[in-house]
């Protein structure tokens, strides 16, 4: 893989700076890959939950949320990386918004749906 054209300016940032965004960059693939696996969970071990396009529904939403946010996350780690390298204040990302207000209506969707159930 070639090198990043960010990595040639400015000067190299702390090391610890660097690591803490790495950790960062880690935590949102993590943060990615339970809200596959949860989408996974739901259409395999919850059948009965919801009828199948509600279900199928949910576990598409949460499927793109993850993928979304684990191609969003390098480029994030990236954006801060150059900022970091360049002296800038570090950027904005609504990013952070948008996955919360998603994941909180999944998560009040399947509770309803938990309840209805039962």
């Amino acid at each position: 893989m070639r090198e990043p054209a960010w990595r040639k300016t400015g000067s190299t940032p702390d090391y610890r700076f660097t690591l803490a965004n790495e950790r960062t960059f880690l935590a949102w693939v993590r943060t990615s890959l339970a809200l596959i696996a949860g989408a996974l969970a739901i259409d395999q071990l919850a059948p009965n939950i919801a009828p199948g396009p509600v279900r199928i529904a949910i576990c598409v939403v949460l499927a793109v949320l993850g993928a979304g946010l684990a191609a969003l996350a390098y480029h994030r780690w990236g954006r801060m990386e150059a900022a970091m390298r360049n002296d800038r204040e570090l950027p904005y990302s609504g990013l952070m918004l948008v996955m919360t207000v998603g994941v909180a209506i999944a998560a009040l969707t399947i509770a309803i749906l938990i309840l209805i159930a039962r």
